[in-house]
């Protein structure tokens, strides 16, 4: 019996190349890096609504970061809206005196906050009483 050329051939050494690792996110420029810091900084400081703080980002008299800059900014931040409005309203019932109907509607407001429905709800119905 010949021994096969299978079994007395040496195994070739495995060539990773970049394509073949992970891959890597795309470079995100510095005018969406600076959008989503300031964003991060607006949720967690001010507890602003993602609303509120695309407006404040895109506002001729906030930030002037164009449209597609706060929209990044917006869809990779990491914010927990619900805590947000409910530090709001904490705000509002205590430094306002406000009732819950009116820290609701103020939460709501396109004038006032900005929250969405559910996170004011939320917000209203986790004050202490």
């Amino acid at each position: 019996m010949a021994p096969t050329e299978e079994a007395s051939a040496t195994p070739e050494p495995e060539v990773t190349t970049p394509a073949a690792a992970a891959p890597s996110q795309p470079a995100v420029s510095a005018v969406n890096q600076a959008a989503l810091n300031k964003a991060n900084q607006y949720a967690s400081v001010m507890h602003m609504s993602k609303q509120g703080v695309y407006d404040q980002l895109v506002s001729e008299y906030g930030e002037k970061f164009t449209p597609e800059a706060a929209q990044y900014a917006i869809d990779n931040m990491k914010a927990d809206w619900n805590a947000n409005a409910l530090a709001k309203a904490k705000v509002y019932q205590k430094q306002m005196s406000m009732s819950p109907s009116a820290i609701y509607d103020q939460l709501v407001s396109e004038y006032g906050e900005k929250f969405t429905p559910a996170e004011a709800q939320y917000a209203v119905d986790h004050l202490t009483q």
